[in-house]
């Protein structure tokens, strides 16, 4: 079975059920089991390998660029297909993720090398609007540098070269072509040829080395196993099309061309080779060790670590020392002349409990935070054991979709507790906000997003049908299932609070600047979003620069650590603001951590402009429809976790001094 961790191994460490899995031979994930070849002559005839394969197949997925948000599908750039072969079934996770895998027409038997394999020669006449409308967009996607991602065996085929400090890199792509400047300087790819020097041209690659490396089994049933595919990109003017022998000049296409027939004949190399290092269970490593994250990873959990440190130390300061010598005086107290001479948290203890503005919407905040956390909680406890690994495609997404929509009820049951304790009558209106309000807004945004691909005609659309069902998960399971803890909700008596609402709010003091509202929030998102922003860099690199994430471990673990941060920070303000009499905590404890999304959003805005190559109206649009997406869900997320933290931390301090 696959379990993914970083090169030191951390999820080993930090989960000792991982290695428990990892121990057991005949588990394997659907879909993940390992498949056995061997040469055509024995395929099928081996009794203990009665599905010993000897064709291998390379399917194709979309092709990306780091310079445009717009994936598109392989044949869409009139590539050698294979139209005959049924499409793999995908999951939804892969669907909303715009994969589109295909057949391809590269086939190859195991065992059998192939030299300078012609796969099929596209002819473009300039002359027709057809021919030169694909010669143009082939060179669009050269010039955007846009990736292949070819898959052999559900493992991606990489391109592997060096890099700085002698390190290699794989890359689980390789580009269609590159670019020579009008000024002669090679962009992208072109620099690793120096016979790609003619000014103003593309260069494409139309040939592929291909080296499958192979694990001979023992000890288990016969046949070999695929333990890694390795690429090499070139380019040949083939100059007999029909009996090509892979040399010569490279393939070029003028940018300004002055007429008449381009002909690209595509071929491909395949070798085989044995290697007795790598063992099946392991066969991602050579790629995930290749990208040099682990130090920058410690890095971050240590710098979060000592911020939780802090504000745990400033947290135990509050509660063992200032706050359990409050609650002594406070409950000394013999007369009423000592009580009108204290100040500080307790005299506001008549309006604590007060219901907040806009209580409504609070509650359903509350609501699709909670059904937020736990999916994102499970999600990647699931993550860490592996059964998201990169090999499963879109299972993450399918898993975190899945778990959204079967997460109504607890949705339904907070947003009702709640409201029903804020003093709300409107129960109607409670459910159906909650079943609606925030799923809605992201769905508005998604699906002006989809318009945008479905204009581009990107791959990335998602097709009607998947829309259709979306919102058929969304109505007919999500919907139903917040009504149900809606009902369980507003059925159960209201959260007794300790002490009692006064008639009258009392009124709140002139504040200070430090513990007026707007300060104290923007103060309060700085500390968890520095837990994370490390951790972001790769996120939003695994999304928008086509990256590989693998390390769930760490991600794990710096979601617990803002889970602790969020809570912290916010009982540390709250505490401020209520010793300074001031008792509208509801909406501040909400907004205080919540602001770390705010946070997020800059830095994704940074992010886009700093480290982003994206160009186009339409990519920029929609890198900030998606990125709001996320805020979004972020502010939920952490909104909820530090009003959570805020109301027991009030009904705790409450519930142990003695009121008259």
């Amino acid at each position: 079975m696959f379990v993914f961790c970083d090169a030191r191994c951390t999820l080993r460490v930090f989960l000792l059920l991982t290695s428990t899995l990892r121990s057991a031979s005949t588990f394997y994930l659907p879909g993940l089991a390992p498949v056995s070849f061997c040469e055509k002559n024995q395929a099928g005839k081996d009794q203990g390998v009665p599905d010993c394969r000897s064709e291998i197949e390379l399917f194709v997925n979309r092709l990306d660029s780091v310079e445009s948000v717009l994936p598109y599908e392989y044949t869409v750039f009139d590539f050698c297909a294979q139209k005959s072969e049924k499409r793999p079934s995908e999951n939804l996770g892969q669907v909303l993720f715009g994969e589109r895998i295909e057949p391809s027409p590269y086939k190859f038997e195991f065992k059998k090398e192939e030299q300078c394999k012609h796969v099929c020669t596209k002819t473009y006449d300039t002359k027709k609007t057809e021919d030169r409308q694909k010669l143009e967009f082939l060179k669009k996607g050269m010039l955007l540098n846009y990736q292949h991602h070819w898959i052999v065996d559900n493992m991606p085929v990489t391109w592997c070269y060096d890099v700085e400090d002698g390190q290699k890199f794989c890359n689980p792509g390789f580009p269609i072509g590159c670019y020579v400047t009008e000024d002669g300087r090679p962009k992208d790819a072109c620099v690793v040829n120096s016979e790609f020097n003619d000014k103003d041209t593309f260069y494409i690659f139309n040939h592929v080395d291909i080296t499958i490396f192979y694990h001979v089994v023992e000890h288990e049933a016969a046949g070999s196993r695929l333990v890694a595919a390795k690429m090499e990109p070139k380019s040949f003017k083939h100059t007999h099309i029909d009996n090509p022998d892979c040399s010569g000049v490279p393939m070029d296409v003028k940018n300004k061309f002055a007429g008449g027939e381009v002909k690209i004949a595509y071929t491909y190399s395949v070798y085989f080779k044995e290697d007795k290092n790598i063992r099946w269970a392991s066969r991602w490593d050579y790629i995930l060790e290749s990208m040099p994250h682990t130090n920058i990873q410690w890095f971050s959990i240590m710098n979060s670590l000592v911020i939780v440190l802090f504000l745990s130390g400033m947290v135990a300061m509050i509660m063992l020392r200032t706050l359990h010598k409050d609650i002594a005086r406070y409950n000394q107290m013999d007369s009423i002349e000592d009580a009108q001479e204290e100040f500080g948290w307790k005299l506001v203890h008549g309006d604590v409990f007060r219901p907040p503005r806009k209580g409504m919407l609070l509650s359903v905040f509350l609501g699709s935070g909670t059904q937020i956390f736990i999916m994102t909680f499970v999600t990647l406890f699931f993550a860490c054991l592996g059964f998201l690994s990169p090999a499963n495609r879109g299972a993450l997404m399918t898993c975190a979709m899945v778990l959204w929509v079967l997460l109504g009820t607890p949705a339904g049951y907070v947003a009702a507790r709640f409201y029903k304790s804020f003093g709300g009558e409107k129960w109607k209106t409670n459910v159906l906000l909650t079943a609606f309000l925030c799923p809605g807004i992201v769905f508005a945004d998604f699906f002006v997003m989809n318009l945008i691909l479905w204009g581009e005609g990107s791959s990335a659309a998602i097709p009607f049908g998947t829309l259709v069902a979306v919102l058929a998960l969304w109505f007919c399971i999500s919907v139903p299932l917040t009504f149900l803890g809606a009902y369980f909700g507003f059925k159960k008596n209201a959260i007794e609070h300790p002490v009692r609402t006064n008639q009258i709010p009392r009124q709140i003091p002139e504040q200070s600047f430090y513990t007026k509202a707007l300060p104290g929030i923007i103060m309060g998102g700085i500390l968890p979003f520095g837990c994370i922003f490390i951790q972001l860099f790769f996120i939003l690199n695994s999304i928008w620069s086509h990256q590989m994430y693998y390390m769930f471990g760490f991600l794990f673990l710096v979601f617990i650590i803002l889970v602790i941060t969020c809570s912290e920070a916010t009982v540390l303000l709250c505490y401020f603001h209520l010793c300074a009499e001031d008792y509208h905590w509801q909406w501040r404890s909400f907004l205080t951590s919540g602001f770390t999304a705010v946070y997020f959003l800059v830095y994704a805005i940074h992010y886009f402009f700093s480290k982003l190559q994206i160009t186009g109206l339409a990519s920029t649009m929609l890198y900030l429809g998606y990125t709001l997406i996320m805020t979004l869900i972020f502010f939920l997320f952490t909104g909820t976790i530090g009003f959570v933290a805020c109301f027991w931390f009030v009904t705790k301090i409450y519930s142990v001094v003695k009121v008259d």
